[in-house]
């Protein structure tokens, strides 16, 4: 898993679709996430992770980890759903928000 994790960063890291990612557009769909993770990306309990200031990298290889089902755990049973409706550019957007706070 790490090793896949590692090799789907690299990819990312060096893909010029991060460039896409739209911040305005992201905070816009923001606010399903917000009950979770707050209004300005920090958790709202010691069991939601903070998203501000995250790399848009690792918040993308997450939400597609989510929404392909690869990501197990604890949260995965609350992100999954969440993930499953999301676009590439969704997400792209959603990471380009929270990594500019």
């Amino acid at each position: 898993m790490k090793t896949l994790l590692a090799i789907t960063f690299a990819v990312l890291a060096s893909s010029p679709a991060f460039a896409a990612g739209d911040a305005a557009a992201g905070k816009g769909k923001s606010a399903v996430c917000a009950a979770c993770h707050g209004a300005d990306g920090v958790g709202i309990g010691p069991t939601f992770p903070n998203l501000a200031g995250q790399k848009a990298e690792y918040l993308v290889a997450q939400l597609k980890a989510f929404k392909s089902g690869e990501r197990k755990g604890a949260s995965s049973a609350t992100m999954a759903p969440m993930a499953a409706g999301l676009s590439e550019q969704d997400m792209m957007d959603l990471a380009a928000y929270y990594s500019s706070l």
